[in-house]
């Protein structure tokens, strides 16, 4: 067996990932924090030449809760996304997921962090069209990754609505059903946290709102943690919370939004209220 890889601050993780060798998962309280940024800063190229993204960003995401990043193109929402979820790195500052300090994260830690603790659900599907849509759902464990507790993989998937397009590859499915195998493979692990990017940029308004329905429904059903960033209102809209950023910086936030108060935040004189 290899030897443990320790996480500092987190948990050990033994290198064969077998369900008895897993990390634990400790509950976190409700409303407490399961991802937060500390001083964030990331910079893309150098001396005159450098674009800073994200400038001194800090913030947190509780436990349970659907969390929107909304902001104008180039505001930093997405390379914020990137960082929280490890697949950036900052140029400064800190992150901490799930009780893991990212910056103290070997590459290999930070892989296993992902593949383990984390979901994750992009604009494009990323589902491999040579597998079903059950082989999709279960990648992660043919992997490498935890093992996926049957009963609970079966709820997801009828709750879902894929109890009939297990057998179906992504080309005999709809956008919707993709998008849907794309959701029940973020939640197969139990993962503690789901951050979502676009999710609906490639679905018309009606499957957008059937995805979007069925993420706020693992929050709701499963309490889920999921950190979205969309720039539609009406996405935004099924969120608990929307924090906005413009030119890199936190410029504030709405609970429990309707997208005519989001749309009022977007605009120029709404954002200077």
């Amino acid at each position: 067996m290899a030897g443990a890889i320790d996480l500092p601050g987190a948990f050990a993780w033994d290198g064969r990932m077998s369900l008895s060798s897993s990390p634990p998962r400790p509950e976190a309280p409700a409303n407490a924090p399961v991802v937060y940024a500390a001083e964030l800063v990331k910079s893309f190229g150098r001396q005159g030449a450098a674009v800073t993204a994200l400038d001194r960003v800090s913030v947190a995401f509780e436990a349970g809760r659907f969390t929107s990043i909304m902001g104008p193109s180039g505001s930093g929402k997405s390379t914020l996304l990137h960082c929280l979820a490890g697949l950036e790195r900052p140029s400064s500052g800190s992150v901490v997921v799930a009780g893991a300090d990212l910056a103290r994260l070997s590459d290999t830690q930070l892989t296993m962090l992902r593949r383990d603790r984390l979901g994750f659900v992009f604009q494009a599907f990323n589902l491999i069209p040579t597998l079903t849509a059950e082989e999709n759902i279960t990648l992660g464990e043919r992997i490498g990754g935890p093992r996926i507790d049957p009963e609970w993989m079966s709820h997801v998937v009828r709750v879902l609505g894929l109890t009939d397009r297990l057998r179906h590859r992504p080309s005999e499915l709809s956008g919707g059903q993709q998008q849907r195998v794309a959701i029940a493979r973020a939640l197969a692990h139990r993962p503690a946290v789901v951050f979502a990017d676009e999710p609906t940029g490639n679905l018309d308004s009606h499957t957008g709102g059937e995805v979007l329905h069925f993420l706020r429904l693992a929050v709701e059903r499963f309490g889920q943690t999921i950190v979205m960033v969309t720039h539609d209102p009406a996405a935004a809209a099924h969120s608990h919370r929307v924090v906005f950023l413009r030119d890199g910086r936190v410029e504030g936030e709405l609970r429990n939004p309707s997208a005519e108060a989001i749309l009022a935040r977007l605009t120029p004189r709404g954002a200077a209220a």
